[in-house]
């Protein structure tokens, strides 16, 4: 008797609080306060590209308004939790009445909460209780909290409001993230089955499966769909296996350019929205043809690629893929900010600094034959793409078909260590001084990263000028910074466009054409392991590597065959959305027609930087062809090889060339063995000491060299 008299007079004291009525949020307060447990990643036009979670306690989706919520899900809520939610005014006395009489007379304990007392608990966690349940004072503040809801919200408010902050299952809160990681489903698109095993996950989130069956089909019946209860038994247990997965529609357009723009975001918290400057269509586009290149390159054991595209007069970033995805067995590596060797991507570079130091011209000629240079760690041996030499080469020719020991002339006059210092002013962040990289450093024996690299090749494009690339479109430009000269980088961009010059190792068509202007420039490394492709067209700069994350060689891929079909590509659709021309040439580029003396190139239009040009290029004697009696032109004297042990032994031969007046059959001789006739032959590299005589049929000695073959070397390049 005494506990009966107790519980009527806590209703009537919950009845007197519940009058007194206090401060309460507003809907849209609470609905704007509202944090989602992603950042979401926006694109230039506010579309969403991708969502990258930052709280990891709770997982929350969006804020889904109640017409875009299943009628089937909103009546299971009412039927499992609040029956009576529509007629009540923020507490079902009747459930009070009725819970209170349960716990005295039949000593069974439940609760009587309401959807709207559930809310108020949820807005404030003070009226919530700890282990030992709430005390009375906490239930009589919800009740005022959730008769204060009922005077100034509506009924399908406080009910929206409920299933978006409520938690489901685990980590799950809101309907939102229930329904898109337990169905699979957008919340409009629950049906009977599915709503009645959400709502029963209210009152025991981490029920058996048994027990959410069993509430479940209860649930159903209450609904008047009894008769779906029978597929309970295999939907249940499926739905909460999905607890940890990954939720529908989480996009995934651009993983890795969202945690990079997180990190330069440190105070980014869970529910912001970030603006970035990626154009989302470009970014399929560009995504779409990694993929179908990689896929025609599967045979060529190519499993990765990155690409990243810029806008040339604001340095935004346009686009950015970081992987293959599930083509790439190190999916979430973002391989355009990791360190790769850098190929022949640096020569650009390399000529610019050399014409703007009036060292070079475009015209200048440039010997393409063997070239021994001694190191610290012995010679360094260059080597052209192909194995072949071409004898005397312009500057301009020699950039556009990329070779490799004209290259190596050119940093030879430079020095290592001021490239070095360019470069690093450009934005390359080399970890080692010029005396590390040597000569070598002219074939791209640095190691760089795809983004650094395409924002150097943007300076070329600005005329010199660099500037920080931009990835928000809340953020204001970076100054830009003048680095190279205006002039000699207008005249390296028109040698990297200039088709007939790319003839001696591309040949007319290839991927490096196109019918709009543009510059470009391919790089293969050492052994085959990376591939890139880097140029530009007035208004966006375009940047692919091609290779593999573990750094294993490709087969028979080069910078033209791996990289250079998607960079083509890539070009092609940015030059629809804005076609672009040359840049105006510069007012200190000179125009004049010059001519070859001996005819060694047909006579041209060239540009020079002011005060460099000429009207005519002319090799001393001491340089025109020799005219003597037969001699031995390759190897020379005294000459030092080393062995590859990266390079099959088939691949690694020497030729042996002989120059002069040629009036008789000729013989070369090896260590006292015949090793072929005529004015060319090629034998294997053998470790030794090796004597190469040139006779003729007769056998009269023309000349002798004497060459050591090593059985390791220092490392060297294979470029394209």
């Amino acid at each position: 008797m005494r506990q009966a008299i107790k519980a009527g007079l806590l209703l009537s004291g919950l009845a007197l609080w519940a009058s007194s009525g206090q401060a309460t949020p507003s809907y849209e307060d609470v609905r704007q306060s509202f944090r989602s447990s992603d950042v979401q990643v926006l694109d230039r036009q506010g579309q969403l590209i991708q969502r990258v979670r930052l709280d990891f306690h709770q997982r929350r989706g969006d804020w889904v308004a109640l017409e875009q919520i299943s009628p089937a899900l909103q009546l299971a809520v009412l039927m499992s939790e609040d029956r009576r939610f529509e007629s009540h005014g923020g507490v079902d006395w009747l459930s009070v009445g009725s819970a209170a009489w349960d716990g005295v007379f039949a000593g069974r304990s439940r609760g009587a909460s309401t959807i709207t007392m559930q809310l108020a608990g949820l807005l404030d966690h003070t009226l919530l209780g700890g282990r030992g349940g709430r005390s009375v004072w906490q239930k009589l503040d919800q009740v005022v909290a959730a008769q204060s809801l009922e005077d100034t919200w509506t009924k399908p408010q406080i009910l929206e409001a409920y299933l978006n902050q409520v938690a489901f299952r685990g980590e799950l809160v809101g309907v939102d993230a229930m329904a898109r990681t337990l169905f699979q489903k957008q919340a409009a698109a629950l049906d009977a089955r599915e709503s009645a095993i959400a709502a029963v996950l209210l009152r025991g989130p981490n029920a058996s499966a048994l027990t959410v069956e069993r509430r479940a089909c209860l649930t159903l019946q209450a609904m008047g769909r009894a008769q779906q209860c029978q597929a309970l038994s295999h939907l249940v247990p499926v739905a909460l296996r999905r607890a940890g997965q990954a939720p529908l529609g989480q996009t995934q357009l651009a993983p890795h350019f969202a945690r990079w723009v997180l990190e330069q975001s440190p105070q980014t918290e869970a529910g912001d929205r970030l603006h970035t400057t990626l154009d989302s269509r470009l970014q399929r586009q560009v995504q779409a043809s990694v993929r179908r290149h990689l896929l025609d390159l599967r045979t060529a054991r190519v499993q990765d690629a990155a690409v990243v595209v810029l806008d040339n007069h604001q340095g935004q970033v346009l686009a950015y893929v970081g992987s293959s995805g599930d083509l790439s067995e190190a999916a979430q590596v973002d391989h355009a900010r990791s360190l790769r060797q850098a190929g022949s991507t640096l020569k650009p570079f390399l000529y610019e600094l050399a014409i703007e130091k009036r060292l070079l011209t475009a015209v200048s000629l440039l010997q393409d034959s063997p070239l021994n240079l001694p190191t610290g760690n012995g010679l360094y041996i260059p080597q052209n793409y192909d194995k072949q030499f071409i004898g005397w080469v312009s500057a301009r020719n020699a950039l556009a078909s990329s070779l490799n020991i004209p290259a190596v002339r050119v940093l030879t006059l430079l020095g290592p260590a001021s490239l070095v210092e360019r470069l690093r002013e450009l934005g390359l962040n080399l970890r080692q001084d010029g005396d590390f990289y040597g000569y070598s450093l002219a074939l791209g024996s640095a190691d760089v990263t795809l983004l650094e690299l395409t924002n150097a090749y943007r300076a070329l494009a600005n005329l010199g000028q660099a500037q920080a690339v931009n990835v928000r479109m809340d953020q204001s430009m970076a100054a830009f910074r003048p680095v190279m000269d205006p002039g000699a980088s207008w005249i390296v961009g028109d040698m990297l466009s200039d088709r007939q010059a790319r003839v001696l190792t591309f040949g007319l068509d290839s991927a490096l054409s196109t019918p709009f202007w543009s510059a470009v420039k391919t790089g293969t490394s050492k052994d085959m392991r990376d591939n890139w492709a880097l140029g530009w067209t007035e208004h966006y700069t375009v940047g692919v590597w091609v290779g593999n994350s573990a750094g294993q060689s490709m087969q028979d891929v080069s910078g033209v065959s791996g990289a250079a079909p998607i960079w083509h590509e890539v070009i092609s659709v940015l030059n629809q959305y804005r076609p672009g021309r040359q840049t105006v040439r510069p007012e200190q580029v000179q125009l004049r027609q010059i001519v070859f003396v001996p005819a060694l190139e047909p006579s041209r239009e060239e540009f020079f930087v002011e005060g460099t040009q000429t009207d005519r290029i002319q090799l001393n004697d001491a340089n025109l062809a020799y005219a003597g009696p037969a001699r031995i032109q390759e190897p020379v004297d005294g000459t030092i090889l080393a062995l590859d042990p990266d390079i099959p032994p088939q691949n690694q031969q020497l030729r042996l060339l002989a120059q002069g007046q040629i009036n008789e059959a000729l013989e070369w001789w090896v260590q006292g063995v015949k090793a072929g006739g005529g004015a060319q032959v090629r034998i294997p590299l053998v470790p030794g000491t090796l004597r190469i005589e040139l006779k003729t049929e007769q056998g009269r000695l023309m000349d002798q060299v004497s060459v050591q073959i090593r059985g390791a070397q220092m490392t060297s390049f294979n470029k394209d």
